[in-house]
């Protein structure tokens, strides 16, 4: 017990001694950067011409540029402050889905004893609806229609029915989209089911698996149920 608390004391005291020597570094370079102009400031005064000595306007320009450049490295470590802390929220907030099931584009249908989940997405508003679910061997199994469907994303539940009446079997699916509106198609896509396993946090974003459908950024998740 003894040897453990030995360990996070040391370890509290070297993480206090690296931020100490952080701070004071940036201090450091900061206040360096203010004497080197006041210091060159103060040898312009003193060896300028008597004759045409520097205007007070000469002066306050050049200690406004001396507090411009100073505000300028201010306000970009601020800003460094809020974009480190705004993506340590961004993957708090992505955290929070694994575990959910998100809907991602794809035309795959996986039904279970419990049923199987889709979705599907449209450009615009359409006034039928059809869904078309094919098994392996590309035999239309079931067909699904909806009418009034708003643009955007849509989710869909098949208890697993076949249309001659009968029990489908468990297994893989596809799907198929037709949508209409006044008679003309209205483009749209087939959305598949997943659920979202982990979180991967990179250079370019944070990404997510999904199963095994993939690898998946944010933008692509079309819904989350």
């Amino acid at each position: 017990m003894s040897s453990v608390t030995n360990n996070q004391d040391i370890a509290a005291s070297v993480l206090a001694k690296i931020n100490t020597r952080t701070d004071a570094k940036e201090a450091s370079a900061s206040g360096d950067m203010n004497s080197r102009f006041l210091t060159l400031l103060t040898t312009q005064l003193k060896n300028q011409d008597p004759l045409n000595p520097m205007e007070n306007a000469e002066v306050t320009s050049q200690l406004a540029q001396m507090s411009t450049v100073d505000g300028i490295e201010r306000l970009n470590k601020m800003f460094q402050s809020f974009v480190d802390g705004q993506s340590a929220y961004d993957s708090m907030q992505a955290a929070a889905l694994v575990g959910r099931g998100v809907l991602v584009e794809g035309r795959k249908l996986t039904l279970t004893e419990s049923g199987a989940v889709g979705g599907f997405e449209l450009d615009a508003a359409a006034d039928s609806v059809v869904l078309s679910i094919k098994d392996a061997a590309g035999l239309e199994v079931k067909q699904i229609q909806l009418a009034d469907v708003k643009a955007g994303s849509q989710n869909f539940i098949w208890d697993g029915s076949a249309k001659d009446g009968t029990r489908a079997a468990d297994g893989a699916y596809t799907v198929e989209l037709t949508a209409l509106a006044e008679g003309e198609k209205v483009t749209g896509r087939t959305l598949e089911f997943g659920p979202v396993t982990s979180v991967i946090r990179g250079a370019a974003g944070t990404d997510f698996q999904v199963g095994s459908l993939g690898i998946f950024k944010y933008d692509d998740i079309k819904q989350i149920l």
